[in-house]
């Protein structure tokens, strides 16, 4: 269930050090997915070609050929660690990526997988805050891909943290990363929504967790064209609509949703 009642238009700029540059989705049928996401989202999904591993390409084609790409699949190893299950990671960008995880470490969050170089490509880690939610640092051979002002469908519009207090874990992310303290919104009985932005943008939101919610986590909300049609495509293509489609001040919808294997998104429309 989403606890996001406020969703301004989310503004965002160039991509800098500091903000969200790339999502991969960790799946446990990787076919699947792909005929789902495909479906759903309108996305182009092609193969890396990458040796030895089986990485597929995520393209928004805002009516270009060719689009534009936003992300990527990979397949969950045979045996997964205990507590991994399918999901949604986001990449935030960094200078150094070393240099990153140890003050992750240091502010008392954990690294799930040290740096590591991807030959060509960049170096990345995966790590985990202090309360458990995961991400990745990422550092980019090339220019990353930008953001847009008003996110085209397939496009990521939103993030937003579930933490176990969200306090707290806007004290670890804003030191880390130079995020500010934006508008916050009183959601009553579900507690206070915190907006975070970068150099005055605002990338997305944070709140303390519905007990329901097992662990803190990261939900990425995805632009569609309009809520209702996406909603119907979610339970057609074997998904789950959770929560919604429900209208937010401002006028924009958004609902709640897990795709066939389990992994947890949200979709953000301005049309019904």
């Amino acid at each position: 269930m989403s606890l996001t009642e406020v969703h301004p238009s989310s503004q965002t700029s160039s991509t800098t050090p500091t903000e969200f540059v790339w999502y991969d989705l960790m799946t446990s049928d990787l076919p699947a997915a792909r005929a789902f996401y495909s479906t759903v989202l309108g996305w182009e999904i092609q193969d890396a070609g990458m040796p030895g591993n089986t990485y597929l390409l995520i393209s928004a084609s805002n009516g270009n050929a060719g689009g534009e790409m936003v992300g990527g699949m990979m397949g969950m190893p045979p045996s997964p660690a205990a507590g991994d299950h399918p999901m949604w990671l986001g990449h935030i960008g960094v200078d150094d990526v070393d240099g990153t995880a140890a003050r992750v470490t240091e502010a008392g969050g954990s690294i799930l997988r040290p740096p590591t170089d991807i030959p060509g490509i960049g170096r990345f880690s995966v790590v985990a805050d202090p309360q458990g939610a995961v991400f990745l640092l990422f550092h980019s051979n090339s220019e990353p891909p930008t953001a847009q002002a008003n996110p085209a469908p397939g496009h990521i519009g939103w993030r937003e943290l579930h933490a176990a207090d969200y306090s707290s874990a806007f004290e670890f992310y804003s030191q880390l990363f130079g995020w500010t303290a934006g508008e916050t919104h009183d959601l009553g009985n579900m507690g206070t929504y915190q907006i975070f932005e970068s150099a005055g943008i605002a990338l997305g939101g944070m709140v303390t967790k519905a007990a329901i919610m097992p662990s803190p986590f990261w939900l990425y909300y995805f632009t569609v064209d309009a809520i209702d049609a996406a909603a119907e495509h979610i339970r057609q293509g074997g998904g789950t609509v959770l929560m919604g489609p429900h209208q937010v001040p401002g006028g924009g919808w958004i609902l709640n949703g897990t795709d066939p294997q389990g992994a947890m998104f949200a979709l953000m429309s301005s049309r019904r």
